[in-house]
C-alpha cells in the first residue's frame, strides 16, 4: 500500500491540460506509427509525473524555514533582493535551488506570515542555472513578514524552457509555512533570502525536499525539537 502511494501521488491542477494534450497527441501518433505511439505514451506519462503535487511533512516548530522548492542548491552568496519589492539595495544572503525537469515543480512557503508584497516582472528565458539568471529573467517575487517581524523574500524563476510561472499568494495574505503557493512549469529556479544575521543551515550541491528540508532556523530552541505536520 505504501509503495502504490508512493506512485499514484496526486496531480497538480496546472498539469490537467497539458496531460491532456500530451493524451490526445499520443493517440494521434498511434493513428500514424506504433513506434511512435509508444513514444508519446512515454511522454505523456513524463508529463503526468512532472506535475505530481505529493504531500510532505511540514516542520512546524516555530521559526523554522523551509526550503520553496525541490532541487539542489547551487549557489549561497550575498545579493540584492529583487528591485521591484523596493526593500533597498542591502545585499543579503541569497540561497538558489534549481529544479530540472524530473523535480516535483510545486513552490511551497518558506515560512508563516502575511504577505507584504509580490510582483511579477517580465524577463528573459536564460538558463536557469546560470547566476545571472536571478537578475535577468522572467521572475514572480514575493515578500512575506513573520508574526515576529522577520522578513523573508523568495522568487520563482523562469528557466530556458520554463515559460510560466504561476503564483497563487496576493498582497496581505496569511500563509502557513510549506503551503502551496505555485508552480513553474518545466524547469526552473527559486532564490530565497534570508534575514541578516540568520546563517543557513544547508549546503551547496545539497538535495532540497519543498516544504521539508530545514534551511534556516530564526530560534535556536528549534534545535530541540520538531514536529511536523503533513501537507
Amino acid at each position: 500500500m505504501d509503495t502504490l502511494k508512493s506512485v499514484l501521488v496526486p496531480i497538480n491542477k496546472e498539469g490537467y491540460r497539458f496531460i491532456a494534450i500530451f493524451a490526445v497527441v499520443t493517440l494521434l501518433l498511434f493513428m500514424a506509427s506504433t513506434f511512435l505511439g509508444w513514444i508519446g505514451v512515454v511522454l505523456t506519462l513524463w508529463c503526468v509525473y512532472f506535475f505530481r503535487d505529493p504531500d510532505r511533512h511540514v516542520p512546524t516548530s516555530e521559526g523554522l524555514i523551509v526550503s520553496p522548492a525541490d532541487g539542489v542548491v547551487q549557489v549561497i552568496e550575498r545579493s540584492v533582493p529583487p528591485e521591484e519589492l523596493g526593500l533597498g539595495n542591502d545585499p543579503l544572503l541569497r540561497i538558489s535551488v534549481f529544479l530540472n525537469v524530473f523535480n516535483v515543480h510545486v513552490n511551497r512557503v518558506p515560512l508563516a506570515g502575511t504577505v507584504i508584497k509580490q510582483v511579477y516582472r517580465p524577463g528573459k528565458f536564460l538558463n536557469a542555472a546560470l547566476d545571472k539568471a536571478s537578475e535577468e529573467n522572467e521572475r514572480h517575487a514575493v515578500h512575506v513578514r513573520s508574526k515576529d517581524g522577520k522578513d523573508i523574500i523568495f522568487v520563482q524563476i523562469a528557466g530556458l524552457i520554463a515559460r510560466r510561472i504561476v503564483c497563487d499568494l496576493s498582497d496581505n495574505q496569511e500563509v502557513r509555512t510549506g503551503e502551496r503557493f505555485g508552480l513553474i512549469r518545466f524547469g526552473s529556479r527559486t532564490d530565497i533570502y534570508l534575514p541578516d544575521g540568520v546563517e543557513p543551515q544547508v549546503g551547496v550541491g545539497q538535495n532540497m525536499v519543498g516544504g521539508e528540508t530545514i534551511i534556516a532556523d530564526l530560534v535556536a530552541e528549534n534545535n530541540l525539537a520538531i514536529s511536523v505536520e503533513v501537507r
